[in-house]
C-alpha cells in the first residue's frame, strides 16, 4: 500500500487521536507528539498490521501504549514542568465559570485510575464502542463495561464533592 494510501486511511482519524491524546496528556504540544509519534509508529509497522482489522482500534491502542511508556519513562526520570505550565492569573471575562467546571472534571479526569480514565475517554469521549474499546486495552467487554460503570460513578462523586465548599466550622 502506498503512502497515500495510508494517508487517506489515517488522516480522518487525525482529530479523534488529537482529543484522546490532549485528554491524556492536557497540554496541546504534548498530545501533539504523542500523535505523531503514533502515526511514525502506525506507517512504520503498517505492513505487520492485520488488514481485516479495525484500523481505528489499532490507531487508539498504539496511542495508549506510546502514553504508558512515556508514563513509565517519566517515572523514572521525574516529572518535567514547563513555563506553559504555570498557572494563569484570574480573568475577568465572562467565562470563568465555564473554565472553572472545566477544569472541575479535567481533574475529576485525573483523579480516576489509568484503567479508569482510558476506558471512560475512549467510549464517552472518542465514542468508540464497548468492543472497539476491549480490543484497544486488552480486556473482555464485560471488564470494560464494569469499569465504565465504576468510572463514570467515581467521577460524579468526585464532581458532587467539589461543588460543595470545603469550609471549616470555627467555633
Amino acid at each position: 500500500m502506498s503512502e497515500d494510501e495510508i494517508a487517506r486511511l489515517v488522516e480522518p482519524m487525525i482529530p479523534g487521536l488529537r482529543r484522546y491524546a490532549y485528554a491524556l496528556v492536557r497540554d496541546s504540544a504534548a498530545a501533539d507528539d504523542l500523535v505523531q509519534d503514533c502515526l511514525e509508529r502506525a506507517v512504520g509497522r503498517w505492513h505487520l498490521r492485520r488488514s481485516d482489522g479495525d484500523l481505528r482500534a489499532w490507531l487508539y491502542a498504539i496511542l495508549r501504549n506510546l502514553h504508558l511508556s512515556a508514563l513509565r519513562q517519566g517515572r523514572r526520570r521525574g516529572e518535567h514542568v514547563g513555563l506553559d505550565d504555570m498557572t494563569e492569573p484570574p480573568g475577568v471575562d465572562g467565562g470563568q465559570m465555564e473554565r472553572a467546571e472545566f477544569r472541575d472534571v479535567l481533574s475529576g479526569l485525573e483523579a480516576l485510575s489509568e484503567e479508569h480514565r482510558t476506558v471512560l475517554l475512549l467510549v464517552g469521549v472518542e465514542d468508540l464502542s464497548y468492543e472497539e474499546t476491549a480490543k484497544i486495552v486488552g480486556l473482555p467487554t464485560g471488564t470494560v463495561m464494569s469499569r465504565l460503570s465504576r468510572a463514570r460513578e467515581r467521577l460524579r462523586a468526585y464532581l458532587d464533592q467539589g461543588a460543595r465548599p470545603n469550609l471549616r466550622r470555627v467555633k
